[in-house]
């Protein structure tokens, strides 16, 4: 039986993770019909049960990038109760066909857009707009809620705001070297429908946020900035952020005179009483590639200490812990989820978005590891991929690399001098999709309809 090549089991592994960790696949697996004696009409979401015979409004909010895979796995499973009126928004990354009683907007990323302003007014009208006789006993909202949603659902709380000055504002967010969590402390004081205001706009009815996370672990209410849950951040911290990174000079004239005289306080624990479910995290990833991994006969580790790094701190430790493990193991597997930084030499900005180059923080992980592993004595495989099929502005979901890749020819034992030139370069350039391309090394998906972060697979065997 021929053996398997290292890169190729990393990218089958990687493939499996997808249809494992997928939107149906986690609702068939976490989401039960729980009957009582009076009813067969019961939803188990995790530990929260919805008797939805008790509900006659049921309103519906699906906004991210797994908005439709969320809603139709939703839509499926509701019991069929002929007495409720059911109406929804749905805001994702593409156009949808007709839905009964569903308002579709194709919201922008990684910037808002008209149909982001549009479909986050039509959600408020929505929410606030219940029968009058809603109420928290007959009136149920779902929140389905995936990363991307921060700039596919926008509305400022300033109404003079325009959305070309909340595209630049957005735009210095995302390159001005503030963490995530930084730049979500801002958007949410800035936003009508961020920081819980949209559950604060359905006071009439019973909420239930059902959560495909993106965003490291004990930090929910960064999906999406927060639209549904209680903001851990405040005012003050929000405008030590703005000091810190010297932010409000370089916002349009209107948003700068929000921050300094405007901004509100965010929802705060107390103030929303809905109840929370995360359907898929970042340990769902890990924990499906850990599985994979095992299954083929791999000693494995699952390492995440390296998430929010800076991507060649990150591929050198994870190497080196790969190298240490082997020690002992002749099949070692490593398995790292999270997110790793790149940033241009000339810039100190948060490093999520390279706006120079084609290349995205997985495919420079993957080039800047096959340059680690160049001279390496043994097999070892590198990939490195985001689950939502998208990495940085490529056509690729990442790439997957060996001690091989810089070599003319497989059989070659030593590096290609032009290979490696040519990588380098691409390194300095931000053009990693380009040259890993050229030699066979990037994975494409396309969009998966999910968002659960990236996921690494290092392996070596003898």
């Amino acid at each position: 039986m021929e053996k398997v090549v290292l890169h190729a089991l990393a990218r089958s592994i990687f493939e499996q993770v997808l249809a494992d960790c997928s939107i149906e696949h986690a609702f068939a697996q976490k989401v039960h019909s729980a009957p009582n004696e009076s009813s067969a009409s019961r939803l188990l979401f995790g530990s929260h049960a919805v008797d939805f015979s008790a509900v006659e409004h049921l309103r519906i909010v699906a906004v991210g990038k797994a908005s439709k895979n969320m809603l139709d796995s939703v839509l499926s499973r509701l019991p069929y109760i002929p007495t409720y009126d059911i109406a929804g928004i749905v805001i994702g990354p593409e156009s949808l066909s007709p839905i009964s009683g569903f308002q579709s907007f194709q919201g922008g990323h990684p910037f808002p857009n008209e149909a982001s302003f549009a479909g986050a007014r039509a959600t408020l009208s929505l929410l606030r707009d219940l029968p009058p006789d809603a109420s928290t006993a007959n009136s149920l909202c779902l929140f389905l809620i995936s990363g991307g949603a921060s700039a596919m659902m926008e509305l400022p709380l300033d109404p003079t705001i325009t959305l070309e000055e909340t595209i630049m504002f957005h735009r210095i967010l995302v390159h001005s070297g503030a963490s995530i969590g930084e730049i979500n402390c801002i958007r949410k004081h800035f936003s009508a429908v961020k920081g819980g205001r949209l559950a604060l706009a359905a006071k009439n009815a019973s909420c239930l946020s059902i959560l495909v996370s993106d965003v490291p672990p004990g930090h929910l209410d960064s999906i999406a900035s927060g639209p549904t849950l209680p903001d851990t951040s405040t005012i003050d911290e929000c405008r030590e952020i703005l000091a810190r990174y010297q932010l409000l000079d370089q916002f349009p004239l209107s948003v700068r005179q929000f921050f300094i005289s405007k901004v509100p306080e965010t929802a705060k624990p107390g103030d929303i009483a809905g109840h929370t479910w995360t359907l898929l995290d970042t340990h769902d990833l890990a924990d499906a590639a850990r599985r994979r991994a095992e299954k083929l006969g791999f000693y494995t580790i699952v390492d995440n200490t390296c998430d929010d790094w800076d991507y060649r701190d990150a591929a050198e430790y994870l190497l080196d812990r790969l190298r240490f493990l082997k020690r002992s193991r002749r099949r070692v597997c490593l398995i790292s989820a999270g997110e790793v930084l790149v940033q241009p030499a000339s810039a100190a900005g948060h490093s999520m978005v390279i706006t120079s180059g084609n290349g995205g923080r997985n495919q420079h992980f993957a080039l800047y590891a096959a340059m680690l592993i160049k001279d390496s004595a043994i097999p070892i495989a590198v990939l490195s991929a985001g689950s939502d099929g998208i990495d940085g502005h490529s056509h690729a979901a990442g790439a997957v690399v060996d001690e091989k890749s810089l070599r003319t020819r497989e059989d070659d034992h030593a590096v290609d001098d032009d290979l490696h030139a040519r990588a380098l370069l691409a390194l300095q350039e931000f053009h990693s999709s380009t040259f890993l391309d050229s030699i066979g090394r990037t994975i494409v998906t396309g969009p998966t309809g999910n968002n659960l972060r990236d996921l690494r697979i290092l392996m070596s065997e003898t």
